[in-house]
């Protein structure tokens, strides 16, 4: 490839200066899903129903003597004897509601789903429909193909009529169920949409319903809100929206945490989806569930604030002056490195606007802890430190770019020149280039090149000339001849270092961001 493919590669992967706004913002979109993107690894998609409700406990202490075998329960369930029915029932569930190695395939296989099914609908006997929405709830708990026996056999319809059941206990476990079908994925989840299973479901929510049944409440709507390809549909998510808005003002945490889930998954996505989340008026309350010490709270509240910060130079104001640059400082400082990253990658987002709102990022004083971070963090945190430097270097004036420099950041972004990652290596070489194109601006190119060459950045430069990647030894190949083949280590051109930051000062004053020597 030419060095002219190189750099348009080049320029195809990372945000580069002179690139228009629009593009840049794809890119950034386009760098938030494939790089930045967590998995919620502590949210729960499924969940079997292993607990003890009220009825339950009625329920255990009514067969505690029935021990039926695999045989009895099938010939149970099949047969006409109601009370044998029912306990076979009780015992079917049982066994599925066992914490290790729960008997799901077999019950499919034994053709007991389409029956669980069938009992739904018997509301003259609302025990047996409660062991049926049980058992059929630790089944949809499984794997997809578990889930779907379950949808297959009809029950989102039923589930959905149980819903109005005058049984409290039969309501909830039927929303219990919804929610593992709903969190299945995409499909399963239009699945229960396209029943108008939402509007049931939201008229559960009342100030006087359990705490414990309003969990599983706002974790069924959530589920209801993730997935993508396709994202739910606009119908549901305008039906939603008020609920989840009024379920965070709640003070349950597990009802917040999946409240806020709920609002990240609907704006992990385009500009309009974030503009559906952001008119409710709902980022002061985001925004101040970011300070909570409670990390389940914490997390999904930061994410979503972090999403909103991808879309539009206004959404991303919007999120300015809710107040999140006022709560990141403290998050940068936080004891877990997830929390660090995420509040990283919210700056990154930020940074990659406009000057105006990469200068109330700096106001904010949010430069001397990610120098902090970028020497002493773990490396997915420096990572997104990086991205933010390569944000701030494309959309910032000189003078914040010049920032970047004197806050200290040269040295640590220096230090990481030895890592594998080659698209990061590819950006500290960007982000290098653009502080020398800034010091060739204002005059000061060979003080920069000295204090690089001091801070044995220049060694390490020049051991990328011979790196395996073309694209890297070609970026500092081009580094070398542009900026360090000239200079001349005169005595007068030793720049004045500042011991303590390891960078120098500019003799440059700013005149309406324009400089002068």
């Amino acid at each position: 490839m030419s060095a002219s493919g190189i750099q348009n590669e080049r320029i195809k992967k990372f945000k580069y200066k002179g690139r228009n706004t629009d593009l840049i913002r794809q890119q950034r979109i386009a760098v938030c899903v494939e790089l930045r993107k967590a998995k919620k690894e502590e949210q729960i998609l499924k969940k079997r129903n292993m607990s003890n409700t009220l009825q339950s406990l009625l329920s255990e202490n009514q067969d505690n003597e029935v021990n039926l075998t695999l045989d009895e329960i099938v010939k149970g369930m099949n047969g006409n004897d109601p009370d044998l029915c029912l306990k076979a029932t009780q015992a079917a569930r049982k066994m599925l509601s066992r914490e290790k190695n729960p008997p799901l395939s077999m019950f499919i296989e034994l053709g007991l789903v389409p029956k669980l099914v069938t009992f739904l609908s018997l509301s003259r006997s609302p025990d047996l429909q409660f062991e049926a929405a049980w058992a059929l709830t630790n089944i949809a708990s499984g794997t997809s193909g578990q889930t779907k026996a379950v949808v297959e056999s009809g029950a989102i319809p039923l589930l959905i009529q149980l819903l109005s059941s005058s049984f409290l206990h039969i309501r909830e476990q039927a929303v219990w169920a919804l929610g593992n079908i709903a969190g299945d994925g995409p499909e399963l989840r239009d699945a229960v949409i396209n029943c108008n299973a939402i509007p049931p479901l939201l008229s559960l929510v009342s100030p006087t319903l359990p705490v414990s049944f309003l969990r599983n409440v706002t974790w069924t709507l959530s589920n209801l809100c993730r997935n993508k390809n396709p994202y739910p549909c606009a119908g549901a998510v305008k039906q939603l929206l008020p609920v989840l808005i009024e379920l965070l003002q709640h003070q349950d945490p597990e009802i917040l945490s999946d409240a806020c889930w709920a609002l990240s998954y609907l704006t992990d996505g385009s500009n309009n989806r974030i503009s559906q989340v952001v008119q409710t008026g709902v980022l002061p309350r985001l925004v101040s569930l970011m300070r909570s010490s409670n990390l389940i709270i914490l997390t999904p509240s930061l994410r979503t604030v972090g999403n909103i910060a991808t879309g539009t130079d206004e959404q991303t104001q919007m999120a300015i002056e809710a107040g999140v640059l006022t709560v990141l400082p403290q998050l940068l400082h936080h004891q877990k490195s997830t929390v660090q990253k995420e509040a990283c990658w919210t700056l990154s987002n930020i940074a990659a606007g406009p000057s105006e709102q990469i200068q109330q990022l700096i106001s904010c004083g949010l430069l001397p802890p990610l120098v902090t971070l970028l020497k002493n963090g773990e490396f997915r945190v420096k990572k997104e430190i990086i991205w933010i430097m390569a944000n701030f270097t494309t959309g910032g004036t000189l003078y914040q770019v010049l920032e970047l420099v004197k806050a200290g950041f040269l040295e640590p972004l220096l230090d990481l020149l030895t890592i594998k990652d080659c698209k990061i290596l590819l950006l500290i070489l960007d982000i290098i280039e653009h502080f020398l194109q800034v010091a060739t601006n204002v005059g000061e190119k060979e003080k920069l090149c000295m204090l690089i060459e001091e801070l044995g950045g220049l060694d390490k430069i020049e051991a990328l000339q011979f790196h395996d990647n073309t694209l890297v030894f070609q970026t500092a190949c081009g580094l070398i001849e542009n900026y360090f083949s000239e200079i001349e280590n005169s005595p007068q051109d030793q720049p004045e270092i500042d011991q303590e930051s390891n960078t120098f000062k500019f003799s440059v004053e700013e005149k309406n961001d324009k400089f002068t020597l």
